[in-house]
């Protein structure tokens, strides 16, 4: 299993974090951290032949009313594949565009599965600038033939002995589960200035949490002690959020353990706006 903390435009300051681990008897064991400088190190990680089910901090979708407003397609594949040979500055006008015309406080259109995440709506450009992280990473995924549940099935070759596919994408939120543990706690920030003593106490009862199994998700989180170390002196929490990820792929792995084919993803899904696993 993997959850990946993803950035549209990575760097060796910020790159990519994959933190990939394992389940069982309701623990979780993280193995190790990847670090991919570049979207095209994220790319070659992506093709590599082999067999996980992974949560990524990137939306899947677009809000129904944005796409239907705006005249494009509102089947799933024929929707990303007009949005993904759009540049970011004609993206950015489209959207500009929408939101100008839209009343004060309902600027922008949000999915289903914004509300209960507390995510920022998936076509916002700046702080965070979740649109490009749409733009950049969900070609990625298409191209190497992973399936993203409940949207794609993937590509024929990803499909082991069993007809089931081998690499499987959910999307995931850490927010979502940081906010269970910490209510409106920060506990991280990119801006070195606001990297406090606060935040890092923040982090270290969230990785508690974590360990303890003190969230609705009922699984502990296995850490040596440098792990546990490395995740609270991330200060940009990059490594911590893709730590998150990993607890709510295990948590889909788990539902698909007892027989649920759509990895707790509900049935009443928006296949267009696609889901955050675990909201």
């Amino acid at each position: 299993m993997l959850g990946c903390d993803f950035s549209s435009a990575p760097n060796r300051k910020k790159p990519i974090v994959l933190a990939l681990g394992s389940w069982g008897d309701d623990r979780v064991v993280l193995s190790r951290l990847v670090y991919l400088p570049t979207l095209n190190a994220f790319a070659q990680w992506l093709q590599q032949p082999q067999r996980w089910l992974g949560a990524f901090d990137l939306p899947f979708g677009l809000p129904r009313a944005l796409v239907q407003a705006l005249g494009w397609p509102t089947e799933w594949p024929a929707c990303i594949a007009h949005y993904r040979q759009l540049t970011r500055h004609q993206i950015r006008d489209a959207f500009a565009a929408f939101c100008a015309a839209r009343p004060a406080g309902q600027k922008f259109a949000h999915r289903a599965t914004d509300a209960l995440a507390g995510s920022s709506p998936s076509m916002k450009w700046v702080n965070p600038p979740v649109a490009w992280m749409l733009h950049a990473g969900v070609p990625l995924l298409l191209d190497a033939g992973v399936a993203l549940a409940g949207l794609h099935p993937g590509s024929s070759d990803n499909l082991g002995a069993n007809g089931k596919p081998l690499r499987v994408a959910l999307e995931g939120y850490p927010g979502l589960l940081a906010r269970e543990v910490l209510g409106r706690r920060s506990y991280k920030s990119d801006d070195a200035a606001r990297q406090t003593p606060d935040r890092l106490i923040a982090r270290k009862d969230l990785i508690t949490a974590l360990e303890q199994g003190r969230t609705r998700l009922g699984l502990r989180l296995k850490l040596s002690h440098a792990q546990r170390d490395a995740l609270a002196d991330d200060a940009r929490g990059d490594a911590l959020d893709a730590v998150l990820c990993l607890l709510q792929a295990a948590w889909a792995q788990k539902r698909a353990d007892t027989g649920d084919v759509r990895f707790g993803l509900p049935q009443a899904m928006d296949p267009l706006e696609g889901w955050i696993i675990t909201a």
